[in-house]
């Protein structure tokens, strides 16, 4: 099956097995590695991307539901001010240890920082809430988120002309 879609801002084109997971497909076939297996269940939130604007797990979507889509990585992310941003604070707060569950959770807060934002624990928690790490304490991870927003609106003048990937 062919499929079109747009992949960290490029248009590509595919010929792949419908079934295949997107997963697999940025990993194999487009050698984007930053998107990690966790589960592959959609529970651990380590293959988190951008699909449409939204975060999904990589691991529960098949090729055949890619056509037209939007689909932004962690290595997009990372080039984005807002990105960069979060992971100077991640850095600043020692909040990784491992760097597996990274990439996911990286997704995930830029999500927040571009849709919501507000230094507030408990919607930081649940923007979260779908990524798991094995390896630290959360409370230096919603630090970071926490600071990440904090940074975005002392210097609002920088993101001014950053908005969500639709």
């Amino acid at each position: 099956m062919k499929v079109n879609f747009n992949l960290n801002n490029k248009k590509v084109s595919i010929d792949v097995d419908p079934m295949k997971r997107l997963l697999d497909i940025l990993r194999e076939d487009f050698g984007l590695l930053g998107t990690k297996e966790g589960c592959g269940e959609g529970e651990c939130g380590a293959c988190t991307v951008l699909m449409d604007g939204k975060p999904v797990t990589s691991c529960l979507v098949n090729a055949c539901h890619l056509e037209g889509k939007t689909i932004l990585t962690v290595e997009a992310i990372a080039k984005e001010p807002i990105g960069k941003l979060l992971i100077d604070c991640f850095d600043e707060t020692n909040a990784v240890q491992c760097g597996f569950c990274f990439p996911g959770f990286l997704v995930s807060s830029y999500y927040f920082l571009i849709s919501d934002g507000e230094q507030n624990l408990d919607k930081i928690k649940e923007a979260l809430s779908g990524n798991i790490c094995r390896c630290t304490g959360y409370q230096k991870i919603f630090e970071s988120v926490m600071l990440a927003c904090k940074k975005k609106q002392l210097y609002s003048h920088r993101f001014s002309l950053i908005h969500p990937v639709r």
